[in-house]
């Protein structure tokens, strides 16, 4: 029933496509635009996650700060930022840390994520951070609009810091990526790590030995909690020799070679269709042999046979 609703408001807003977009310029220019209700639904993929999908004149205007945004703040991240970013990514952050997987396999690593953090990002610490950069007034409504219109647990009245960033929103990427900058300053002016790497709220840091790994963990982990609110979610929490091999982003990198892990395997096999048949082949090939390779193309060429068929 939500799903027809919002093809409704689709079809609706499509059919007076010039008169909605005049009217959402008219309020934006006149800071009049007001942020309205989500969309929330629980999806279970590697683990559950509530994710809260905008309307349609919401998702204009995050589509609009999001390359404001990006315009502002991309060129002031660290090189090895690989989320959310032009020319960046998963699969050139993975052949990045395969490179130094390689050039470190005597030392060691340390593994982190952060425990639900887009459930945990200050409101007011991320809109100080956006302050620093931007003073148009426009602007500056609009993200106010934004950043104050989630709440990670709408039934709770908060104690005394609004917080929470929606999963669904184009933007709360990019806001990520601002709200973790001054961790990742941090880690590479102050830590100074041999290699340092970051996808999302996923990092990675080399060291020479394991003591070294252990004492700048603690103070990692002591930043994240006093500055940012956040704590390292246990369950990845690893320090660990390279030679062993670092599950990182769905894969296993190691000195001499790399693959997927299991999961993503059998994902990319029973995902397989003809849309994303290139991207997944991509996939297997920059992480697997030439076995599995094999296999995937015969799979490929089933699914293929079975279409023409249908």
């Amino acid at each position: 029933m939500r799903g027809k609703r919002r093809t409704v408001e689709l079809e609706r807003f499509e059919f007076n496509l010039e008169a909605e977009l005049f009217s959402l310029n008219a309020d934006i220019i006149g800071c009049r635009y007001r942020h309205g209700l989500y969309r929330r639904f629980i999806v279970t993929d590697n683990k559950r996650r509530e994710v809260s999908v905008a309307g349609i004149r919401d998702r204009i205007v995050h589509r609009l700060m999001y390359d404001y945004l990006v315009s502002i703040f991309n060129p002031t991240f660290l090189f090895d930022v690989w989320s959310c970013r032009p020319g960046k990514g998963l699969t050139a952050g993975l052949d990045r840390v395969a490179k130094f997987t390689k050039r470190y396999r005597h030392g060691w690593f340390w593994r982190g994520d952060i425990t639900k953090f887009f459930d945990h990002v200050d409101h007011q610490v991320v809109t100080q951070l956006l302050r620093r950069r931007i003073t148009d007034p426009i602007a500056v409504d609009l993200l106010d609009q934004i950043i104050g219109s989630f709440r990670a647990n709408p039934r709770e009245r908060e104690r005394e810091r609004e917080r929470g960033l929606p999963i669904g929103n184009l933007t709360s990427q990019v806001l990520a990526n601002i709200y973790l900058h001054p961790f990742d300053l941090m880690v590479c002016h102050h830590i100074k790590p041999l290699y340092y790497s970051r996808y999302g709220d996923d990092f990675l840091v080399f060291g020479q030995n394991q003591a070294e790994l252990l004492k700048w963990r603690e103070e990692m982990i002591s930043y994240l909690a006093n500055k940012l609110g956040l704590k390292v979610n246990p369950k990845s929490d690893f320090v660990l020799p390279v030679r062993r091999g670092i599950r990182f982003l769905g894969s296993w990198l190691y000195p001499n070679g790399r693959k997927l892990q299991n999961r993503n395997r059998r994902r990319a096999q029973e995902r397989l269709n003809r849309a994303n048949q290139s991207s997944y082949r991509g996939l297997i090939e920059k992480n697997e042999n030439q076995k599995h390779l094999r296999i995937f193309d015969w799979q490929t060429l089933i699914m293929l046979g079975e279409n023409d068929g249908d």
